[in-house]
Protein backbone atom coordinates (compact mmCIF):
# COMPACT_ATOMS: atom_id res chain seq x y z
CA UNK A 1 0.00 0.00 0.00
CA UNK A 2 3.07 2.61 0.68
CA UNK A 3 4.07 2.04 -2.59
CA UNK A 4 0.61 2.93 -4.33
CA UNK A 5 0.60 5.95 -2.35
CA UNK A 6 3.84 6.52 -3.37
CA UNK A 7 2.99 6.12 -6.76
CA UNK A 8 0.04 8.66 -6.35
CA UNK A 9 1.52 11.40 -4.45
CA UNK A 10 4.50 11.59 -7.94
CA UNK A 11 1.54 11.61 -9.71
CA UNK A 12 0.00 14.60 -8.22
CA UNK A 13 3.42 15.97 -7.78
CA UNK A 14 3.82 15.82 -12.02
CA UNK A 15 0.36 17.16 -12.44
CA UNK A 16 0.68 19.57 -10.00
CA UNK A 17 3.95 20.63 -12.03
CA UNK A 18 1.94 20.95 -15.14
CA UNK A 19 -0.73 22.91 -13.63
CA UNK A 20 1.69 25.36 -12.42
CA UNK A 21 4.03 25.77 -16.24
CA UNK A 22 0.12 26.53 -18.04
CA UNK A 23 -0.75 28.60 -15.32
CA UNK A 24 3.09 31.12 -15.61
CA UNK A 25 2.79 31.11 -19.15
CA UNK A 26 -1.23 32.33 -19.10
CA UNK A 27 0.40 34.29 -16.59
CA UNK A 28 2.94 35.62 -18.43
CA UNK A 29 3.59 35.37 -21.79
CA UNK A 30 1.56 37.94 -23.82
CA UNK A 31 1.58 36.64 -27.56
CA UNK A 32 2.37 39.30 -30.12
CA UNK A 33 -0.03 39.75 -33.35
CA UNK A 34 1.39 39.65 -36.65
CA UNK A 35 0.54 40.10 -40.04
CA UNK A 36 0.32 37.21 -42.13
CA UNK A 37 0.02 36.93 -46.20
CA UNK A 38 -0.73 34.23 -48.47
CA UNK A 39 0.17 34.34 -52.18
CA UNK A 40 -2.81 33.06 -54.58
CA UNK A 41 -1.97 32.51 -57.67
CA UNK A 42 -4.32 33.70 -60.24
CA UNK A 43 -4.83 30.70 -61.96
CA UNK A 44 -6.68 29.58 -58.82
CA UNK A 45 -8.84 32.18 -58.64
CA UNK A 46 -10.28 32.75 -62.40
CA UNK A 47 -10.59 28.51 -62.37
CA UNK A 48 -13.66 27.76 -59.60
CA UNK A 49 -14.19 24.29 -60.86
CA UNK A 50 -10.80 22.61 -59.77
CA UNK A 51 -7.97 23.29 -57.56
CA UNK A 52 -4.65 23.52 -59.10
CA UNK A 53 -2.41 20.58 -58.66
CA UNK A 54 1.60 21.19 -58.22
CA UNK A 55 1.48 18.17 -60.80
CA UNK A 56 -0.13 20.21 -63.18
CA UNK A 57 -2.97 18.84 -63.83
CA UNK A 58 -6.39 18.60 -62.72
CA UNK A 59 -8.21 16.37 -60.73
CA UNK A 60 -11.17 14.52 -61.91
CA UNK A 61 -14.37 15.03 -60.58
CA UNK A 62 -14.23 13.14 -57.15
CA UNK A 63 -17.13 10.00 -56.79
CA UNK A 64 -20.23 11.13 -54.69
CA UNK A 65 -20.10 9.61 -51.09
CA UNK A 66 -23.47 9.36 -50.64
CA UNK A 67 -25.66 7.27 -52.27
CA UNK A 68 -29.56 8.08 -53.01
CA UNK A 69 -31.65 5.62 -50.77
CA UNK A 70 -34.43 3.84 -52.92
CA UNK A 71 -37.55 5.19 -52.76
CA UNK A 72 -40.18 3.58 -50.15
CA UNK A 73 -43.56 2.88 -49.94
CA UNK A 74 -45.52 4.11 -46.82
CA UNK A 75 -48.48 2.64 -46.08
CA UNK A 76 -51.43 4.83 -45.64
CA UNK A 77 -52.01 5.91 -42.19
CA UNK A 78 -54.96 4.15 -40.00
CA UNK A 79 -56.33 4.49 -37.15
CA UNK A 80 -57.21 7.70 -35.19
CA UNK A 81 -53.89 9.21 -36.58
CA UNK A 82 -55.46 9.53 -39.48
CA UNK A 83 -58.10 12.10 -38.97
CA UNK A 84 -54.90 15.12 -38.07
CA UNK A 85 -54.76 17.49 -41.04
CA UNK A 86 -51.54 17.93 -42.73
CA UNK A 87 -50.55 21.04 -42.97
Amino acid sequence: MPTLIRLIITLLFLAGLVYAGMFVLVAFVEPRPKEVTIRIPARELLNESAPALPGGTAPAEPPSLVTPAPPVDVPAATGPAANIPVE
